[in-house]
Protein backbone atom coordinates (compact mmCIF):
# COMPACT_ATOMS: atom_id res chain seq x y z
CA UNK A 1 0.00 0.00 0.00
CA UNK A 2 1.50 3.52 -0.89
CA UNK A 3 1.39 6.68 1.23
CA UNK A 4 -1.83 8.02 -0.48
CA UNK A 5 -3.65 4.85 -0.36
CA UNK A 6 -2.75 4.90 3.40
CA UNK A 7 -3.84 8.71 4.12
CA UNK A 8 -7.44 7.72 2.65
CA UNK A 9 -8.15 5.45 5.35
CA UNK A 10 -10.30 6.85 8.31
CA UNK A 11 -8.03 7.82 11.31
CA UNK A 12 -9.59 5.45 13.69
CA UNK A 13 -8.67 2.54 10.87
CA UNK A 14 -4.95 3.61 10.86
CA UNK A 15 -4.39 3.87 14.55
CA UNK A 16 -6.27 0.62 15.20
CA UNK A 17 -4.28 -1.14 12.22
CA UNK A 18 -0.97 0.10 14.36
CA UNK A 19 -2.60 -1.17 17.52
CA UNK A 20 -3.15 -4.27 16.20
CA UNK A 21 -1.37 -5.39 13.14
CA UNK A 22 -3.22 -8.11 10.83
CA UNK A 23 -1.69 -11.78 12.11
CA UNK A 24 -0.34 -13.37 8.90
CA UNK A 25 -1.86 -16.85 7.92
CA UNK A 26 0.72 -18.78 9.16
CA UNK A 27 -1.37 -22.02 9.19
CA UNK A 28 -2.05 -21.77 5.22
CA UNK A 29 1.49 -21.05 4.65
CA UNK A 30 2.61 -24.33 6.66
CA UNK A 31 -0.33 -25.96 4.41
CA UNK A 32 0.83 -24.49 1.21
CA UNK A 33 4.80 -25.11 2.06
CA UNK A 34 4.14 -28.94 3.20
CA UNK A 35 1.70 -29.89 0.03
CA UNK A 36 4.62 -28.77 -1.76
CA UNK A 37 6.72 -31.08 -0.11
CA UNK A 38 4.72 -34.02 -0.50
CA UNK A 39 4.31 -33.08 -4.66
CA UNK A 40 8.08 -33.60 -4.73
CA UNK A 41 8.18 -36.79 -2.70
CA UNK A 42 5.30 -37.57 -5.15
CA UNK A 43 8.19 -36.78 -7.93
CA UNK A 44 10.99 -38.65 -6.19
CA UNK A 45 8.87 -41.96 -6.36
CA UNK A 46 7.63 -41.21 -9.74
CA UNK A 47 11.16 -41.13 -10.71
CA UNK A 48 12.60 -44.30 -8.62
CA UNK A 49 9.58 -46.24 -10.49
CA UNK A 50 11.07 -45.15 -14.31
CA UNK A 51 14.22 -43.50 -14.22
CA UNK A 52 13.05 -40.77 -16.50
CA UNK A 53 15.45 -37.64 -16.78
CA UNK A 54 12.74 -35.45 -17.12
CA UNK A 55 10.78 -36.33 -14.18
CA UNK A 56 14.39 -35.84 -12.36
CA UNK A 57 14.62 -31.89 -13.32
CA UNK A 58 10.81 -31.53 -11.82
CA UNK A 59 12.30 -32.36 -8.97
CA UNK A 60 15.18 -30.15 -9.63
CA UNK A 61 12.34 -27.59 -10.67
CA UNK A 62 10.56 -28.25 -7.36
CA UNK A 63 13.42 -27.55 -5.26
CA UNK A 64 13.36 -23.82 -6.60
CA UNK A 65 10.05 -23.35 -6.12
CA UNK A 66 10.62 -24.57 -2.33
CA UNK A 67 13.28 -22.16 -1.81
CA UNK A 68 11.01 -19.41 -3.00
CA UNK A 69 8.14 -20.61 0.14
CA UNK A 70 10.61 -21.12 2.51
CA UNK A 71 11.92 -17.28 1.83
CA UNK A 72 8.86 -16.24 1.84
CA UNK A 73 7.67 -17.28 4.98
CA UNK A 74 10.26 -16.95 6.71
CA UNK A 75 10.18 -13.27 5.98
CA UNK A 76 6.99 -12.92 6.56
CA UNK A 77 7.54 -14.72 10.55
CA UNK A 78 10.50 -11.98 10.83
CA UNK A 79 8.25 -8.79 10.12
CA UNK A 80 4.86 -10.83 12.09
CA UNK A 81 4.26 -8.40 15.69
CA UNK A 82 2.42 -11.45 16.25
CA UNK A 83 1.80 -15.37 15.78
CA UNK A 84 -0.87 -17.77 16.53
CA UNK A 85 1.92 -20.44 17.00
CA UNK A 86 5.52 -20.05 18.97
CA UNK A 87 8.15 -18.36 16.68
CA UNK A 88 10.54 -21.38 17.28
CA UNK A 89 8.25 -24.29 16.05
CA UNK A 90 7.01 -22.11 13.05
CA UNK A 91 10.66 -21.56 12.22
CA UNK A 92 11.22 -25.11 12.65
CA UNK A 93 8.49 -26.67 10.53
CA UNK A 94 9.38 -24.06 7.54
CA UNK A 95 13.01 -24.82 7.98
CA UNK A 96 12.32 -29.34 8.03
CA UNK A 97 9.53 -29.13 5.25
CA UNK A 98 12.26 -27.48 3.13
CA UNK A 99 14.93 -29.40 3.57
CA UNK A 100 12.91 -32.89 2.52
CA UNK A 101 12.57 -30.81 -0.58
CA UNK A 102 16.87 -30.33 -0.72
CA UNK A 103 17.69 -34.04 -0.20
CA UNK A 104 15.02 -35.03 -2.56
CA UNK A 105 17.16 -32.83 -5.28
CA UNK A 106 20.26 -34.20 -3.80
CA UNK A 107 19.28 -37.51 -4.41
CA UNK A 108 18.69 -37.50 -7.94
CA UNK A 109 21.52 -34.69 -8.91
CA UNK A 110 23.99 -37.32 -7.35
CA UNK A 111 22.16 -40.61 -9.38
CA UNK A 112 22.54 -38.19 -12.22
CA UNK A 113 25.94 -37.62 -11.77
CA UNK A 114 27.00 -40.86 -10.81
CA UNK A 115 25.28 -42.47 -13.62
CA UNK A 116 22.96 -44.69 -11.41
CA UNK A 117 19.73 -45.70 -11.80
CA UNK A 118 16.84 -46.38 -9.38
CA UNK A 119 16.84 -49.69 -7.63
CA UNK A 120 14.27 -51.52 -5.92
CA UNK A 121 15.37 -50.15 -2.33
CA UNK A 122 15.76 -46.60 -3.66
CA UNK A 123 12.48 -46.91 -4.87
CA UNK A 124 11.19 -48.22 -1.25
CA UNK A 125 12.76 -45.88 0.01
CA UNK A 126 11.10 -43.14 -2.00
CA UNK A 127 7.68 -44.83 -1.06
CA UNK A 128 8.03 -44.17 2.82
CA UNK A 129 9.45 -40.67 2.14
CA UNK A 130 6.09 -40.05 0.41
CA UNK A 131 4.37 -41.86 3.04
CA UNK A 132 5.66 -39.36 5.47
CA UNK A 133 5.56 -36.31 3.34
CA UNK A 134 1.83 -37.09 2.66
CA UNK A 135 0.76 -37.50 6.37
CA UNK A 136 2.74 -33.95 6.76
CA UNK A 137 0.73 -32.21 4.10
CA UNK A 138 -2.87 -33.82 5.85
CA UNK A 139 -1.77 -32.91 9.41
CA UNK A 140 -0.51 -29.56 8.72
CA UNK A 141 -3.78 -28.86 6.26
CA UNK A 142 -6.03 -30.13 9.08
CA UNK A 143 -3.56 -28.09 12.10
CA UNK A 144 -5.96 -24.66 12.58
CA UNK A 145 -9.30 -26.83 12.72
CA UNK A 146 -8.40 -30.15 13.91
CA UNK A 147 -5.07 -30.31 16.34
CA UNK A 148 -5.83 -33.43 17.58
CA UNK A 149 -6.27 -34.72 13.99
CA UNK A 150 -3.18 -33.01 12.81
CA UNK A 151 -1.35 -34.88 15.63
CA UNK A 152 -2.43 -38.06 14.19
CA UNK A 153 -1.16 -37.66 11.17
CA UNK A 154 2.15 -36.48 12.64
CA UNK A 155 2.38 -39.66 14.13
CA UNK A 156 1.79 -41.49 10.70
CA UNK A 157 4.78 -39.49 9.32
CA UNK A 158 7.61 -40.26 12.32
CA UNK A 159 5.91 -43.86 11.85
CA UNK A 160 6.95 -43.93 7.92
CA UNK A 161 10.62 -42.30 8.61
CA UNK A 162 10.99 -45.19 11.13
CA UNK A 163 9.63 -47.84 8.09
CA UNK A 164 11.85 -45.74 6.05
CA UNK A 165 15.05 -46.12 8.21
CA UNK A 166 14.99 -49.95 8.20
CA UNK A 167 14.37 -50.05 4.00
CA UNK A 168 17.87 -48.36 4.36
CA UNK A 169 19.45 -50.83 6.56
CA UNK A 170 18.37 -53.68 4.68
CA UNK A 171 19.93 -51.95 1.99
CA UNK A 172 22.90 -51.18 3.16
CA UNK A 173 23.03 -55.08 4.28
CA UNK A 174 22.35 -55.92 0.64
CA UNK A 175 24.88 -53.52 -1.02
CA UNK A 176 28.09 -54.72 1.07
CA UNK A 177 27.14 -58.26 0.15
CA UNK A 178 29.12 -58.18 -3.23
CA UNK A 179 32.38 -57.25 -4.30
CA UNK A 180 31.81 -54.53 -6.70
CA UNK A 181 33.01 -51.87 -4.56
CA UNK A 182 32.79 -48.78 -7.11
CA UNK A 183 29.36 -49.41 -6.93
CA UNK A 184 29.00 -49.84 -3.21
CA UNK A 185 30.38 -46.64 -2.42
CA UNK A 186 28.37 -44.47 -5.55
CA UNK A 187 24.85 -46.12 -3.86
CA UNK A 188 25.76 -45.66 -0.66
CA UNK A 189 25.29 -41.75 -1.17
CA UNK A 190 22.25 -41.93 -3.25
CA UNK A 191 20.88 -43.72 0.04
CA UNK A 192 22.45 -41.87 2.43
CA UNK A 193 20.70 -38.44 0.91
CA UNK A 194 17.40 -40.38 0.95
CA UNK A 195 17.73 -41.31 4.36
CA UNK A 196 18.50 -37.87 5.23
CA UNK A 197 15.01 -36.67 3.42
CA UNK A 198 13.06 -39.28 5.79
CA UNK A 199 14.96 -37.89 8.64
CA UNK A 200 13.89 -34.39 7.96
CA UNK A 201 10.44 -35.65 7.74
CA UNK A 202 10.74 -36.93 11.10
CA UNK A 203 12.19 -33.39 12.44
CA UNK A 204 8.40 -31.72 10.27
CA UNK A 205 6.69 -34.19 12.22
CA UNK A 206 8.44 -33.29 15.91
CA UNK A 207 7.76 -29.84 14.91
CA UNK A 208 4.06 -30.72 14.29
CA UNK A 209 3.54 -32.54 17.32
CA UNK A 210 5.13 -29.15 19.25
CA UNK A 211 2.27 -26.81 17.75
CA UNK A 212 -0.33 -29.29 18.19
CA UNK A 213 0.40 -29.66 22.41
CA UNK A 214 0.41 -25.86 22.54
CA UNK A 215 -2.66 -25.94 20.72
CA UNK A 216 -4.72 -28.09 22.15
Amino acid sequence: MDDNQAEDKPIFRRLYERVFPTVADFFGMLAEQSANAAETTRLLVEFMETGDVAVSQKVRDDEHEADRIKAANLSVLSDAFSTPIDREDLFRAITTLDDIVNYCKSTVVEMDMLSLQPDKHSLQMALHIREGADALARGFAHLATDPGGAGVEANAALKAERTSEKAYRRAIVELFEGEDYLNMFKRRETYRHMSNAADRVADAARALNNIVVKLC
